[in-house]
């Protein structure tokens, strides 16, 4: 079930708040309720889901290729079980071909209780992604939720245009996203210090990068002014491949050694106990 309005509202303001230049929102994204139950028992202020890790949950494809619908449920059941926390969801694209479609998108992820979206560019002009970020603000205002809109661009991700042009082409799609409502800005695909340090200097929001093996520990992102660090699918790519060692070893080998160092069943039992947020580390309301 959503929160009431007046929860949303706080929950909404307390994501706002976490985003700060120097001591960055760090976010293991999940795509499941357990996911979100064990990264709210390992201290995280906030819950977020990874696009690409719900859609793989969901038997779809990244890019705009799982149902609406189902994803909208999928982050429900994350909402509910992050009790507390505030939810940011990556929408991908927003599931719609037009502005204003991306604008029902999000008036149907608020009725989840979510509080924050991430919609990324993919290869559409500037103009048309800004038009979608517009629609996407107008509706959390109609809403009355301060929503934290996370516009990201594509560019060093997908590598486009001459490498040498990729900074200004990303900085200038960014200021177009904050100028159309963007609360704050997404760059994955950059792990350079001096192209981060670049894009907090040429970009007048909060800045999200995508972190993981290779790039800059959170510290070092810390120190040069970075916001917001997501490690994206990378938990779903870490799981998976112990479920696919754990799979091999028993049909090759007959053997379970993969199985070692699994949770308890009892411990993930009792992340679903009465009380859990009141007693868990770092998840206090």
């Amino acid at each position: 079930m959503p929160t009431t309005s007046t929860e949303q509202r706080d929950k909404a303001r307390r994501l706002r708040e976490l985003h700060r230049p120097g001591a960055p929102l760090v976010l293991a994204n999940v795509w499941d309720a357990v996911g979100a139950r064990l990264v709210a028992a390992a201290g995280a202020p906030a819950v977020a889901t990874a696009s690409a890790s719900v859609s793989w949950t969901l038997g779809s494809a990244d890019g705009d290729a799982a149902d609406r619908d189902d994803v909208l449920a999928q982050t429900a059941l994350v909402v509910r079980a992050a009790g507390p926390l505030p939810v940011t969801a990556d929408l991908e694209s927003g599931f719609a071909d037009t502005a204003a479609g991306v604008g029902e998108t999000v008036a149907a992820l608020l009725a989840t209780g979510a509080v924050g979206v991430n919609l990324e560019d993919g290869a559409r002009p500037a103009a048309e992604a800004a038009e979608r970020i517009a629609a996407a603000r107008a509706a959390a205002d109609a809403a009355g939720v301060p929503l934290f809109v996370n516009g990201r661009t594509d560019v060093f991700l997908r590598r486009l245009g001459a490498p040498e042009g990729r900074l200004d082409e990303a900085v200038a799609r960014l200021r177009a996203y904050v100028e159309a409502g963007a609360d704050g800005v997404f760059v994955p695909g950059v792990a350079d210090p001096a192209v981060i340090a670049a894009l907090v200097e040429a970009v007048p929001a909060p800045l999200n990068v995508l972190a993981g093996p290779g790039a800059p520990t959170v510290p070092e992102l810390a120190a040069l002014g970075v916001a917001r660090v997501s490690l994206g699918p990378g938990l779903a790519r870490a799981a998976y491949a112990a479920v696919r060692r754990a799979a091999e070893e028993v049909y090759a080998e007959g053997t379970y050694t993969a199985l070692d160092g699994g949770l308890d069943y009892g411990e993930l039992q009792g992340l679903y106990a009465e009380g859990f947020y009141a007693e868990g580390p770092g998840v206090t309301g």
